[in-house]
């Protein structure tokens, strides 16, 4: 498998958790969001994902952009361990967790969106993250154990955790969000989460890398 990664892609750490978690070898190709105009935007790069996004995943012949429905394939392909729980309640829960912060609160802070928002970036960031954790802080309290449903980490935890990265980087105040700040550190300390943490990629700069 070829992965098109950036490090601080939350959309592409998500992917590499999966990977890691259900232990799939896969080389990594960087797509610089930012050097040469976005290097997702090259003509080459826009025949693998015409949406020029990141990732994009080659596996088994065939080419898959959009974390989730790669998530989902892994998922499909190679389900152990599982990330999707067989109880369909719980199932449903997982995938009402990811959505909320694929769907309602990561895209607004997109990179072309940010560029449009331009010198009220910070604040029109820390708006929607702060709106979207006060709404996840509320269902995390019904759904968690350890982690955000039940006691097994599942593709909820892939996207709550990238998502708080995001939220410590542009400086949102996690205080009221106790139940978020502690399944965030309880998959912290999984081997998964730290190995495809953008601290410790192959396109890292420097002075950011663990």
């Amino acid at each position: 498998p070829i992965l098109y990664s950036y490090f601080r892609s939350s959309c592409s750490w998500r992917v590499r958790i999966a990977l890691a978690l259900k232990g799939i070898t896969y080389n990594q190709v960087p797509v610089n969001l930012l050097k040469d105009g976005g290097q997702q935007h090259s003509a080459e790069y826009k025949t693998l994902n015409p949406m020029q996004q990141v990732p994009t995943l080659k596996i088994d012949g065939i080419t898959l952009s959009q974390s989730l429905a790669i998530i989902h394939y892994l998922e499909e392909t190679r389900p152990i361990p599982r990330l999707l729980p067989q109880d369909p309640k719980k199932r449903a829960q997982v995938r009402m967790i990811s959505d909320h912060v694929v769907s309602g609160i990561q895209p607004l802070q997109n990179l072309n969106i940010l560029e449009r928002v331009g010198e009220k970036k910070l604040a029109w960031t820390q708006h929607y993250i702060k709106s979207g954790f006060e709404a996840l802080e509320q269902i995390l309290q019904h759904t968690a154990g350890r982690y955000c449903v039940g006691d097994e980490v599942s593709m909820a935890d892939l996207c709550l955790v990238p998502q708080v990265f995001n939220a410590e980087r542009y400086k949102v105040d996690l205080a009221p969000y106790p139940t978020i700040i502690r399944i965030n550190k309880a998959l912290l300390e999984l081997e998964a989460f730290q190995v495809s943490h953008p601290s410790r990629q192959p396109d890292t700069p420097a002075e950011l890398r663990a």
